[in-house]
């Protein structure tokens, strides 16, 4: 059971987008789950009701924004909505994925940032603190004006690759925007780093141009934060192959895996796809494997919850 701090007692609620990930990491903190009650009226509006007494508590809600985006935000922002009704101490949302961070700028005119946006509806519906994993962004750390924890998976990745006693690897960047992660990834396996110039024709569709850096023979390790449609990861997987990697095992934090998605890493030469659990996964493949944040993120509840730094969790 962890030390309460300046807060109150610990209460963990979860909503329905992944409540396997909230109960792991209950489990992880000796902690159970709050009882909260969600249902939906005739017309799909969501109903939320906080089935516990949290007056003065110290309450953190798990709820990744992943499909179906809408549905998983609202039913987020009506339970912190709902916790703050109901004299909650502090409220912490805890999104391990981040819908809508793609749009972190304005590439053309007339456009939403719907990072932003999303930001203040988190922050309006209640919300004092954020916890979150591997933003597609970093930057959007900037939109919130309320504490954001930004955490990595790079440990849980890590320990992965180590326990795999992989040999003769380089680390690939899958495209420019990718290169400090797989810069830091290249740093601590003490390997070689390859970067690839991706150029996107239109949204989710990629195109391979140049190959900055050898991979003849080496097995390549490619790292990103997200695979949505998995056409950049087949893409760049398919690139590199015809250049003479010997293997292919690509790593990322959010499996989205949006349409046909599982059948291109199928089709294609990547020989496994590890994935956290910080989306619940829905297809099933003999190429991925899924690894658990739960530890992470209870560890930084525990900090969070007890005043302590979470620093050391930036690894």
């Amino acid at each position: 059971m962890v030390d309460s701090w300046k807060t109150g007692p610990l209460r963990i609620f979860t909503g329905s987008a992944n409540p396997a990930l909230a109960q792991k990491i209950c489990d992880a903190l000796s902690v159970p789950l709050g009882q909260a009650k969600t249902g939906r009226f005739a017309d799909g509006e969501i109903d939320v009701q906080i089935m516990e007494n949290v007056r003065g508590c110290d309450c953190y809600v798990i709820q990744p924004t992943c499909p179906p985006v809408n549905e998983n935000l609202m039913e987020l922002l009506i339970m912190l909505d709902a916790l703050r009704r109901a004299s909650a101490g502090r409220i912490t949302a805890v999104i391990p994925y981040y819908g809508y961070g793609r749009a972190d700028r304005k590439p053309a005119p007339r456009v939403s940032i719907t990072a932003k946006l999303v930001a203040n509806l988190i922050t309006s519906a209640g919300a004092n603190r954020v916890i979150t994993i591997d933003l597609h962004a970093a930057q959007i750390q900037g939109f919130f004006d309320i504490p954001m924890d930004h955490l990595y998976a790079r440990p849980v990745v890590l320990d992965y690759v180590r326990e795999r006693k992989m040999t003769n690897f380089i680390v690939v960047s899958p495209d420019m925007g990718s290169v400090e992660r797989a810069r830091s990834f290249a740093k601590r396996l003490d390997a070689s780093l390859v970067i690839i110039d991706k150029r996107r024709p239109r949204p989710n569709v990629a195109s391979v141009y140049n190959i900055i850096g050898s991979v003849e023979g080496k097995h390549c390790l490619i790292f990103d934060d997200m695979v949505d449609t998995a056409g950049t990861l087949t893409a760049v997987a398919t690139a590199i192959t015809e250049r003479g990697a010997a293997g292919i095992t690509t790593f990322c934090t959010h499996g989205v895996l949006s349409r046909d998605a599982v059948e291109k890493i199928e089709a294609s030469p990547i020989s496994e796809l590890v994935l956290t659990d910080t989306i619940p996964l829905a297809s099933k493949s003999a190429k991925i494997r899924t690894v658990t944040v739960a530890p992470l993120l209870a560890e930084a509840i525990k900090r969070n919850h007890g005043g302590h730094s979470i620093s050391e969790l930036f690894y």
